[in-house]
Parts: C-alpha cells; structure tokens; sequence
C-alpha cells in the first residue's frame, strides 16, 4: 500500500509540473497567436501539443497503480463475501443503520 501511495505521489508531482508548464506554453502560445502569426505560431503550437500528450501520459502513468489496487481490493472484497456472505450482509446493515442515524439527525 505504502508502494502505490509513493508511486501515485511521484506521480501527482510530476503531473502537476506537467500542469504548470502546460499553462505556461499555453501562455507563450496566446502571446504568439497576438503578436506572430505563421512560424512563431506553429511552433508554439506544436510544442503545447508535446505536453498536453506528456501530461495525458503522466495522468495515465498515476491512476495505473490505483486501478490496479482497486481491482485486488475488490477481489478480495469478493471473496470474503462469498465465504461469509452472513457477515456481510450484516455490515451493510450496521453501516446503514449508522448513515441513517447520522442523515436523521442533519
């Protein structure tokens, strides 16, 4: 768990680094559709285009090891139902009954 948490973290900071310099090239790309229309412009906007694709993959690369975990969390959720199907059926019970004390008390 402590592997994916550190994984997703380098994966959020290397993302919002992406963000920030997405927002900058994008800044440079207004710049130069006002001031230069043609090459100055093509280039900028080639650039922008470079890291709106690195910043998808950095997303991409972040929300991988979530899945992943998801997915063996909830085969491991699927087991202990199968196998204790009573005991999970009264959870759901008591976490209702909780949720509906705390609504009815809002």
């Amino acid at each position: 768990m402590n592997r994916a948490m550190n994984n997703f973290d380098r994966a959020r900071h290397r993302l919002a680094g992406d963000f920030k310099a997405m927002i900058t090239d994008s800044e440079e790309l207004l710049q130069a559709a006002a001031s230069v229309s043609g090459e100055g412009f093509k280039a900028a906007r080639s650039k922008f285009e470079g890291k709106l694709q690195n910043a998808k993959a950095a997303l991409a690369d972040a929300s991988q090891p979530l899945v992943e975990r998801s997915r063996e969390t909830a085969a491991v959720a699927d087991d202990y139902v199968s196998t204790n199907p009573w005991t999970a059926v009264g959870v759901a019970v008591a976490a209702g009954a909780l949720l509906g004390i705390w609504v009815a008390k809002r």
